[in-house]
């Protein structure tokens, strides 16, 4: 059984020796989805997610706020795709051979995820991750810990997003 790694909201030390937050943690709330990188998609809040490498230049991966439905979130990414890249469909990416057999969509999970951002905004600390937003994979017991539905790219390697495996003992479970 793998245990997830928890998250830790770092602190530094202000100028008067009182230790500040060097992240906040996001909760979002339907005005403000849409200013941090989610797509309203018929009352569901999806937003794409990188594998982290430089070279990324779509999704590998898909969140919807809340627990969903493994077809409303299929629905809300293929939405995303078309909004933000212009997609017709969700299965390949540009220039990949359409000829290549991908046998089916990826299953979706239903996990808890936490948002932070660094630096918290009324404590700089002038680094190079200086007003970026993360999401930590979490346990639902966490604090700040909402609610996630995630499912990876098509197209996407298996390993590209790090998604919860609920079979792995993530703790995940499969949405139906």
């Amino acid at each position: 059984m793998i245990t997830p790694p928890l998250y830790e909201i770092e602190t530094s030390e202000g100028d008067d020796g009182a230790m500040h937050p060097a992240e906040q943690v996001w909760t979002p709330c339907a005005d403000g989805a849409a200013d941090h990188g989610f797509v309203a998609h018929q009352g569901l809040f999806v937003a794409g997610i990188d594998g982290g490498a430089d070279d990324d230049l779509y999704p590998v991966g898909f969140l919807v706020l809340g627990h969903q439905r493994w077809a409303d979130i299929i629905e809300a990414a293929a939405a995303y795709m078309a909004r933000t890249h212009g997609w017709r469909n969700l299965h390949l990416y540009p220039g990949d051979d359409p000829a290549v057999l991908i046998p089916r969509i990826p299953r979706a999970v239903h996990t808890h995820g936490v948002f932070l951002r660094h630096p918290h905004p009324d404590h700089g600390c002038g680094c190079e991750w200086d007003d970026t937003w993360r999401m930590v994979w979490a346990s639902a017991t966490q604090p700040g810990a909402m609610a996630i539905t995630a499912m990876r790219h098509p197209a996407a390697p298996v390993t590209a997003a790090g998604l919860p495996e609920p079979d792995e003992g993530a703790p995940a479970t499969w949405a139906l």
